[in-house]
């Protein structure tokens, strides 16, 4: 299941457009290219709408969130809707301030996602309208573990169903759940956490895998999440001294460039909950 994912979007090339932050947005354009995907970035209301038409997938990252990027991902949402365009929502931060958490629930009440990839802060800030995050990171509280793991996917599932959509929290043990079916991911390194980006390259490439695979989006998502897991590891495993955080960003991008639908079928390690 899980290798057609990934084959469908080598297939199809999707042209993914990411209203992202300037710190990633680079590594979420050749994370895209790598997987067989094409990126285009536009963030102004100008344009916003017109370069979404002409996607086949839509990602909003909240990472350096302004009013003026705000106004672009509500003008792009909307047309990815009336478009039947998946639209996939990275609330980066949510939780961490006024500003952002309510901009990332106005943009759950007028936009309709695929998927939303966040971490456990951030997607409690979006089910509770407040929370806890540490910046960007997951506050300690929030961390799923063998021990919390039951009630974290009960959570998850709760607000996946709430919100009609499919969410992707990753994390120590990452969950992918469309309120019904959950996919519970064990695959990837601690490394993953030590460069800028991981996440954010994590929503891009879900973006591609929910274009490409628009029938099912749980597998979509569960798909990119599982292939970035087992990228990470692949990139660890190469990584020797003197190598450090540099190294392993680079190994990350060409393990997903080398994987191959076989190779995230037989490595992807997760169960159906």
């Amino acid at each position: 299941m899980l290798a057609e994912t990934l084959a469908r979007v080598r297939e199809s090339a999707p042209l993914v457009h990411c209203i992202t932050n300037y710190v990633t947005v680079n590594d979420c354009a050749n994370v895209l290219l790598a997987c067989g995907a094409s990126p285009i970035m536009a963030d102004d209301p100008g344009e916003a709408e017109e370069i979404t038409s002409l996607a086949a997938g839509l990602v909003l990252n909240l990472g350096t969130l302004d009013q003026r990027k705000l106004s672009a991902m509500l003008l792009a949402g909307k047309r990815a809707n009336a478009l039947g365009i998946p639209v996939v929502l990275d609330p980066v931060g949510a939780g961490a301030s006024t500003m952002r958490t309510g901009a990332a629930l106005r943009l759950l009440e007028e936009i309709r996602f695929a998927v939303i990839r966040g971490n456990m802060s951030e997607i409690r800030a979006l089910a509770l309208g407040s929370g806890h995050t540490r910046g960007v990171d997951a506050g300690a509280a929030d961390r799923v573990t063998e021990r919390s793991l039951a009630e974290a996917l009960a959570f998850v599932k709760a607000f996946a169903a709430r919100a009609e959509t499919v969410a992707a929290v990753t994390g120590g043990i990452d969950l992918v759940t469309d309120g019904r079916r959950a996919f519970c991911v064990r695959s990837g390194h601690p490394m993953l956490g030590r460069i800028t980006g991981a996440g954010c390259m994590l929503s891009a490439l879900t973006g591609a895998f929910a274009a490409a695979n628009r029938d099912d989006p749980l597998a979509a998502a569960a798909g990119a999440v599982c292939a970035m897991g087992l990228c990470g590891e692949t990139a660890a495993a190469r990584v020797q001294p003197p190598d450090g955080s540099g190294s392993f960003r680079t190994y990350l991008l060409d393990a997903v460039y080398n994987l191959t639908p076989e190779e995230l079928e037989r490595g992807a390690n997760y169960e159906l909950r």
